[in-house]
């Protein structure tokens, strides 16, 4: 396999991932295109949703309200400032929905690169009609936001999915990682770029709400160029279930929720791998409601500028991107279980020190986004490779749909616990402090999951370290 004679075991192991691959050059190959897809659309992520559709949609809604700062969308009240929330909290309830109707027909009809394709292009191009937004057309921007963000939910899925299937085993923490290097290199390099223009817009012959326009736009663009990459060389595999589902592809729509009841019966004769998706859970909440709520930490309780903040956000993407390639090698010497229990460790520190930041004090909130992007990339990716190796075969897209849907579905409950704890106390440092509890739950559930006994009852077989 590797030129080291051991041919048998390493045939041996290719045809323990599901669908197989035919050589290790055929493998790295399809491994690498599949790398692309994290540059593709981490951009949305970083450019669109961290930076600058939030604010702009936010101010599009405000020109369109009425005397008392209320919209009507479909005849409802509702206050402007609130519309974009509400708008990704629509999207996020649609791709509860969507993901299972899209992992069962994925799993019966193995046919994950055509709606990957589908997903990443309809997505894409939502994206890019942004940079039609602007004067009172904040429907227009709401409706294209639910479009791109359940777009790319239910692509994550279909991607993920792909992990188990072009990696073998032991080769997956290392593959993972490099995917979310991959990402957060993208988000980084092109929102240098975005915020190049718009810094300098005026030297463009841009207005401010042009700059953001075209910096929205831009991202569109560059996930539809680079999905190309991964389209051409990942491929399908012949699904298990096929033959049950020949010339059925309606019926398989149809049959989506009763497809999610099933992999929720099957799961529960898989009690270990449920118990590792409490675990991630509880603690991935905590880790994407940090993300979200950083930057308002940073303004309101901080007192920082937006200059600050983005130059901090640029700070986590290009760590992260180290902490994932770092994490990676970690795991290849104690295991993934261990790296990811002691990255959970790190982010209680983490906030535990920004609990204590001094106002008005950038270099210390830099060196919370130090603390942040290490551990940031690497804890996702491990995830993402840990739970590949709990999924019976040809439930690969079933199996992460449920992964996605624990990731999307409760991500309400970090931001809520957050919103109360400031209510309460009116103080955001004892909100951001209040997350800490997320990780310790998480790192308690996740110590108590034996994995390597969960593997084996997947029917997977067990790496050396995990």
């Amino acid at each position: 396999m590797d030129g080291d004679g051991k041919a048998g075991v390493g045939v041996e192991d290719i045809r323990a991932v599901a669908g197989g691959v035919d050589d290790a050059s055929a493998r790295r190959r399809e491994q690498r295109g599949w790398y692309w897809y994290d540059w593709a659309n981490s951009v949305y992520s970083t450019t669109v949703l961290t930076v600058f559709l939030g604010p702009y949609l936010t101010s599009v809604a405000r020109a369109a309200a009425d005397a008392d700062g209320f919209v009507h969308p479909a005849g409802i009240a509702v206050r402007a400032g609130s519309f974009y929330a509400y708008a990704v909290s629509a999207s996020l309830l649609l791709s509860v929905l969507a993901m299972p109707l899209a992992g069962a027909l994925a799993d019966r009809t193995g046919r994950k690169k055509p709606l990957l394709g589908c997903c990443a292009y309809t997505g894409a191009a939502a994206t890019t009609g942004m940079f039609f937004l602007g004067g009172e057309r904040y429907l227009l921007g709401g409706a294209l936001l639910i479009v791109a963000n359940v777009s790319f939910v239910v692509s994550m899925m279909l991607y993920n999915s792909f992990l188990p299937q072009i990696a073998r085993p032991d080769e997956r923490d290392a593959v993972s990682s490099r995917g979310w290097a991959f990402g957060y290199a993208a988000g980084a390099l092109v929102l240098v770029a975005n915020l190049v223009l718009y810094g300098a817009h005026d030297s463009f012959g841009l207005s401010t709400g042009a700059a953001v326009r075209v910096c929205l736009a831009s991202a569109g663009l560059w996930w539809g160029a680079f999905s190309v990459i991964p389209l051409r060389r990942l491929r399908d595999r012949r699904a298990g279930m096929a033959e049950e589902t020949a010339g059925a592809g309606g019926a398989t729509l149809g049959q989506g929720w009763r497809q999610l009841r099933e992999t929720l019966r099957t799961m529960r004769r898989h009690p270990l791998t449920l118990s590792f998706l409490l675990a991630y859970l509880v603690y991935n909440d905590g880790v994407q409601t940090v993300i979200t709520q950083a930057s308002v930490y940073g303004s309101e309780e901080l007192g920082l500028d937006q200059t600050t903040l983005i130059v901090a956000v640029l700070l986590v993407q290009v760590l992260a991107a180290a902490g994932a390639l770092l994490m990676g090698r970690l795991a290849g010497r104690y295991g993934a279980q261990r790296t990811i229990l002691g990255s959970l460790v790190a982010w209680v520190l983490t906030i535990a020190a920004g609990y204590f930041l001094p106002a008005r004090a950038p270099g210390w909130f830099f060196g919370l986004a130090v603390g942040i992007g290490l551990v940031l990339g690497g804890s996702q990716a491990l995830s993402r490779s840990l739970f590949s190796h709990l999924v019976p075969r040809g439930k690969e897209a079933e199996y992460f749909s449920a992964y996605e849907m624990s990731d999307r579905g409760v991500s309400w409950l970090g931001p809520l616990v957050f919103g109360v704890a400031y209510q309460l106390t009116g103080s955001y440092r004892d909100a951001i402090v209040s997350l800490v509890a997320f990780f310790v739950i998480g790192f308690v559930l996740l110590a108590r999951v034996p994995v390597g006994q969960a593997i084996a009852a997947a029917g997977n077989p067990v790496p050396d370290r995990i």
